[in-house]
């Protein structure tokens, strides 16, 4: 296992099958990410050429050796409350990281996918910087306040309220302005905004949200 000196944040790396393991190498830096690998989430880095400081899971999900020279291994209980991703979570907490992405944790089983974006309502409520990063999309829970978005300028972006009935949001700098709305979770209103400023503004007046935002601009 690699030093936690100068490393700036962790990254879980899930076992979703649609992940793009080319990604991997544009986003994980060896020099300043420590890097926790989620179960099977293992064949997406050996294919992007990467090793893992701690591997953690049941391994349920892996069909190989659970060996490694190089990486810590923590095995789980497969009759557990926790998923994988959680438990590398709260690994990652008990390192002391406080910036925390997911990588690989979309795609495949819906329950899967749905369980990873839950895992960033657990790391809001524990004060955490988390977020889920695709090749295409920046997905994370915004707690109560205000959110600034620099350099944006039509990049599409869907909110939605997220761990609650409602939240009441208001935008600046949107195609499709708010002014404390009150969006209800059962109805998706939230969905395809386009910010059309270089610095916008999400207010979360109360309640919680999930926010996406399409990396790619429109054309």
């Amino acid at each position: 296992m690699s030093s936690l000196h100068n490393k700036k944040r962790c990254v879980i790396v899930c076992a979703s099958p649609d992940c793009d393991d080319r990604y991997l190498n544009e986003e994980i830096n060896k020099e300043s990410d420590f890097i926790i690998c989620a179960d099977g989430g293992m064949e997406h880095l050996k294919n992007a050429g990467f090793t893992p400081d701690i591997w953690i899971g049941d391994f349920d999900s892996w069909k190989g050796e659970v060996k490694s020279d190089k990486s810590q291994i923590i095995r789980l209980n497969p009759e557990k409350d926790d998923t994988d991703a959680i438990s590398c979570v709260n690994k990652a907490v008990e390192l002391g990281f406080k910036k925390i992405v997911l990588l690989c944790a979309l795609g495949g089983r819906i329950d899967h996918t749905f369980a990873n974006l839950s895992v960033l309502l657990y790391g809001l409520e524990q004060g955490l910087d988390i977020s889920i990063l695709t090749s295409a999309e920046e997905i994370r829970v915004l707690n109560e306040g205000k959110y600034f978005f620099e350099n944006q300028n039509g990049k599409t972006f869907s909110v939605f309220a997220f761990g609650c009935d409602s939240a009441v949001i208001s935008y600046e700098g949107a195609k499709y302005p708010l002014d404390r709305y009150n969006m209800k979770a059962f109805y998706p209103i939230g969905i395809s905004n386009i910010f059309v400023k270089d610095r916008s503004k999400i207010m979360v007046h109360s309640g919680k949200v999930l926010c996406i935002i399409n990396l790619r601009k429109i054309s």
